[in-house]
């Protein structure tokens, strides 16, 4: 009853800050839900499905070396590349540098998307997810692709691949690509996850993997029911967007845009955890409670306590589930994970860490709003102002995904 009522009060939520409330569209969330029941059950219960999905991580992967292999090039081995000393062992992380091995493929994807629409592979995808989309979750073909992307690809990979239609796009539509990329994770950083968790859940990749999956339809109906779409949306009858000369056109076109939104991306972010960072250092001038300055973190726990609770935790463990969350949602899911697993073993229950995992499995947090602004800013300018205006929005949305996706893990797992 626990896990029922916080779903309840998750979707209730969403409805109730609604931007239309007199007018929920129950028939697709309902859909959407029904959907990610489906795919829990059978992701969650039947091996051979997970091993199926897990399969498709290394296409991303592969991209993941791809990128690498001109990065160390360009960089050396502050792109990746062999190190040429010896590095002492309590520093080790300190060699992943994110604008230089992370970030570089983004130009990766937006080379490889313009190189499908020269092929006009692009444009077939999206009439086909088109047709099944809106027969059954009634979205349109454009959003299906960015969302079936998104279980692999990042925040701004995805979006990538549909570029030409954002600028068609619906406020509605818009919110919904933006709340799936909020409450998912990418295939780039999911070994990362699964090696901070290595220690602290069994199997962690593929419960990564699965949360990743069933927050897609989590997310839609949540945008759905925050963001009504009404009678206009993108219906995936699509033509071919560019004219290229030749295949290096397309490539080179492609490299040059995903260079723009690299450098968007890269001082987006700076400047979203430095605000952070001040914010903290204004808190810290007050008044300390139980002999710990104030911050955005501790803040954040307090209010995502009875969220906890609500995802099936017991109550005298959701202070400490609430605090990692906050820590997620303030600055990013590998500060929350590493936190998780360096908890002691006796502060979470091995069900409450496993439901953890699918919270904390999401881009929803500040610098991430950073990232979205800035990218998706350069990708389609002339909807800046909408971006803006509901980036704040989505980190909402995809926070009541994760959970509403961590809920159903504890009632199925």
């Amino acid at each position: 009853m626990q896990g029922l009522l916080g779903i309840i009060t998750f979707l209730g939520f969403a409805w109730l800050i609604s931007e239309n409330r007199s007018r929920p569209e129950l028939k697709p969330v309902l859909s959407a839900l029904v959907l990610q029941v489906i795919l829990a059950f059978f992701l969650m219960r039947f091996d051979l499905i997970r091993h199926g999905f897990g399969s498709l991580s290394g296409v991303v992967e592969t991209l993941k070396i791809a990128t690498q292999e001109g990065t160390q090039f360009v960089f050396g081995y502050i792109g990746g590349g062999e190190i040429p000393f010896i590095i002492d062992p309590s520093s080790q992380k300190n060699t992943f540098i994110f604008a230089l091995q992370a970030l570089p493929m983004i130009m990766v994807v937006s080379a490889l998307s313009m190189l499908l629409f020269y092929w006009r592979i692009m444009p077939i995808i999206v009439k086909g997810a088109s047709w099944f989309l809106q027969r059954t979750l009634n979205i349109g073909g454009a959003l299906g692709v960015a969302a079936g992307a998104k279980v692999l690809l990042g925040n701004l990979d995805a979006p990538l691949l549909i570029r030409p239609y954002l600028k068609d796009f619906t406020r509605s539509e818009m919110f919904a690509m933006m709340t799936c990329g909020m409450a998912t994770t990418s295939a780039t950083v999911m070994a990362l996850y699964s090696f901070i968790l290595k220690d602290t859940i069994d199997n962690p990749i593929a419960h990564i993997l699965m949360s990743s999956i069933i927050s897609i339809p989590a997310a839609l109906a949540i945008s759905r029911l925050m963001v009504p779409q009404g009678s206009n949306q993108t219906d995936g009858q699509l033509v071919m967007p560019y004219r290229f000369t030749g295949w290096m056109d397309a490539v080179s076109k492609g490299t040059a845009d995903g260079l723009n939104i690299f450098l968007n991306v890269i001082a987006m972010l700076i400047v979203a955890l430095a605000l952070v960072y001040i914010a903290n250092t204004i808190l810290g001038l007050l008044p300390s409670v139980g002999g710990t300055p104030l911050s955005l973190q501790r803040l954040f726990g307090y209010l995502f306590a009875p969220v906890t609770w609500l995802m099936g935790i017991p109550w005298h463990e959701s202070a400490a589930a609430g605090a990692l969350l906050g820590t997620k949602t303030v600055i990013n899911e590998v500060v929350a994970f590493s936190d998780l697993a360096a908890l002691p073993k006796d502060t979470l229950s091995p069900r409450t860490s496993l439901i953890m995992t699918y919270a904390l499995c999401g881009f929803a947090n500040f610098s991430a709003l950073g990232i979205v602004i800035g990218g998706l800013g350069a990708m389609v300018p002339e909807r800046r102002d909408m971006i803006v205006n509901l980036s704040l929005k989505s980190l909402i949305s995809g926070t009541l995904a994760t959970c509403l996706s961590a809920t159903l893990a504890g009632l199925l797992l």
